[in-house]
């Protein structure tokens, strides 16, 4: 498999794979939550109860490719979701080449509104957790509780907007940097 593909180009292997591959009723997929984009064409099932991880990415490139002060992502197995129709309607773009063209690690996007749907790795994804229906219920809000804050020296918020929320925060990505000690709410491990 190539993970190289223009989005308009001939090789489509890749969209049989997870997790661009259709449910189909003989597989064992049994869906936790449904997500859509903002005009509805992208709909992806997951079939996790809760994310192998979650957090808050204050990085740069977070800032700028979500126009926001920071990312929320929730990491997951490419085999946990499910594209109701497949890649039809997405649109990918890699930020390390700076084009539009499918080469891990990428980004998808919704092809009409242009919601960031995922990132994707070689093996996982990181999905946006706001997408998800029913994220602000009870189940949703603990079942996607963020554990850490990462590149926690290039946020741009006050840190006074999350002093005692009890989340760890790391210089660069967590458990690979620095853990910071914010003295508010967390204990150094």
């Amino acid at each position: 498999m190539s993970s190289t593909t223009d989005t308009t180009g001939t090789d489509s292997a890749w969209q049989t794979q997870d997790p661009y591959r259709k449910p189909t009723a003989d597989e064992d997929f049994k869906v936790e939550w449904e997500a859509s984009c903002h005009c509805g064409r992208v709909k992806y099932l997951l079939n996790r109860e809760k994310p192998l991880a979650s957090k808050y990415c204050h990085c740069l490139q977070c800032q700028t490719m979500h126009a926001a002060p920071f990312q929320w992502a929730a990491i997951v197995h490419k085999s946990d979701l499910r594209f109701v129709n497949g890649a039809d309607g997405l649109n990918f773009y890699s930020s390390t080449l700076r084009k539009p063209v499918r080469e891990l690690p990428c980004k998808a996007y919704c092809a009409t509104c242009h919601t960031p749907i995922l990132d994707e790795g070689r093996n996982m994804v990181m999905l946006f957790p706001e997408l998800i229906k029913d994220i602000h219920s009870e189940k949703g809000k603990e079942a996607f509780k963020v554990h850490d804050h990462i590149c926690w020296g290039s946020r741009v918020t006050d840190e006074k907007v999350f002093e005692g929320d009890g989340v760890k925060k790391w210089s660069g990505v967590d458990g690979k940097s620095t853990l910071l000690d914010d003295g508010h709410g967390f204990q150094k491990s």
